[in-house]
């Protein structure tokens, strides 16, 4: 996720802070999925950090192996699983009939990927570093149409959303991504560290937005209607 064991602890870090800020900050219960996410990437970037000195040889090789399982859970089937997940939970009470159609398909196609992803784990995965990258492998037989739906299922549920914060996550994701994986397929340095940060800041902003409705309490959910009380004194 970035350039180096330093810059992947440094970054970690930070998006961790961002992350139980986040958290802090969640006003509505519903939003508690999605919330995790900077702490989630967070934590990824750290995981990483013992994937490289795995790699340089400065780990036992248990750790560096257990390190390289951790970074793959989250970034291949928990992902697609977790952002439309997230995306559909959050948005449920308010979305109209249709929206919430739409968002339980990108979370099915999330949840189908995400199976074929942790299936492919069970053969192993590897790491081995690239320039200023570090390159991942699973076995998975026919890898285009599941990175296919894996973007499907993550942009496509932001951008779906209907929340504006949600939606420019999903727009930057999506040309951060364009970038992040051209930098890192030519093994010039891999950047999805400043993505994190910059995708984390964002969810940050959208549970903080003081237009955002805190959760209903009894007397306010829909379908329930206010109670009249009277007082009469004699």
């Amino acid at each position: 996720m970035c350039w180096s064991p330093t810059a992947d602890i440094t970054a970690g870090t930070v998006v961790s802070a961002v992350g139980i800020a986040t958290l802090a900050s969640v006003r509505r219960p519903r939003d508690i999925p999605l919330a995790t996410l900077p702490l989630v990437l967070g934590f990824h970037q750290l995981v990483e950090a013992f994937v490289w000195r795995g790699e340089l040889g400065q780990t036992a090789p248990g750790t560096a192996e257990l390190a390289r399982n951790i970074w793959a859970f989250i970034a291949f089937p928990l992902l697609p699983f977790l952002v439309p997940l997230g995306v559909l939970v959050a948005m449920w009470p308010q979305a109209s009939r249709n929206r919430r159609i739409v968002l339980g398909g990108f979370f099915a196609v999330g949840a189908v990927v995400a199976g074929l992803l942790l299936d492919a784990m069970s053969s192993g995965v590897r790491a081995e570093i690239h320039g200023h990258t570090v390159q991942y492998a699973i076995g998975i037989p026919n890898p285009h149409p599941v990175i296919a739906g894996y973007l499907v299922a993550t942009l496509g549920a932001l951008l779906a959303s209907g929340d504006r914060w949600l939606v420019r996550f999903g727009a930057v994701g999506a040309v951060g991504a364009l970038v992040c994986g051209w930098l890192w397929t030519v093994e010039f340095a891999s950047t999805w560290c400043a993505l994190a940060a910059l995708v984390s800041m964002l969810l940050l902003a959208w549970v903080r937005d003081p237009r955002t409705p805190p959760a209903l309490g009894a007397a306010d959910a829909p379908g329930r209607r206010p109670r009249l009380r009277l007082s009469v004194r004699h």
